[in-house]
């Protein structure tokens, strides 16, 4: 998948609070598929989901990253509330019921998350000849101007 690159420097529009929630799996016994395979099985039908469905649940954007053993999503959400009523859908209701029954006596696999509020003002970004990446492609993707320069100048309250 190729996506378009903005040749020069571009930042974001830092107005808005927002959360990121960091989530992601460990693979602890790679030769253990059985244990670990269905873990990660449930996690594509959710992000389909958050994709088809951003505006109504709050959903903004994700980056997805695969090591050896770990795999890592960065999401970006509109709001702590979005997020925690994602929690109580009914598909990630499902897999997290599904998760723990497999995961019940199961140290061939692991999962994470990490939380984050964040409040308009307190975040930055440069992105120089890139697509529309991490919080660029989340929120509004726009030039750098003289009054957004540097990150001091870029991470002032608005």
């Amino acid at each position: 998948m190729t996506s378009k690159v903005y040749a020069g420097r571009y930042t974001i529009d830092n107005t808005e609070d927002m959360v990121v929630f960091i989530i992601g799996m460990r693979v602890n016994n790679r030769l253990a598929v059985h244990k670990w395979f269905p873990v990660f099985k449930a996690m594509p039908g959710m992000i389909k989901e958050l994709y088809t469905n951003k505006e109504e649940l709050g959903f903004l954007s994700m980056e997805s990253y695969f090591g050896l053993k770990t795999t890592t999503m960065i999401q970006y959400w509109r709001s702590l509330e979005d997020l925690l009523a994602y929690a109580k859908n009914e598909k990630h209701l499902t897999a997290w019921k599904q998760f723990n029954q497999k995961a019940h006596n199961n140290d061939a696999v692991g999962i994470y998350h990490e939380t984050y509020q964040i409040s308009k003002g307190t975040y930055e970004s440069i992105y120089v000849n890139m697509p529309h990446y991490g919080l660029g492609k989340a929120l509004s993707h726009i030039p750098v101007t003289s009054e957004k320069s540097s990150a001091r100048k870029r991470l002032q309250k608005q």
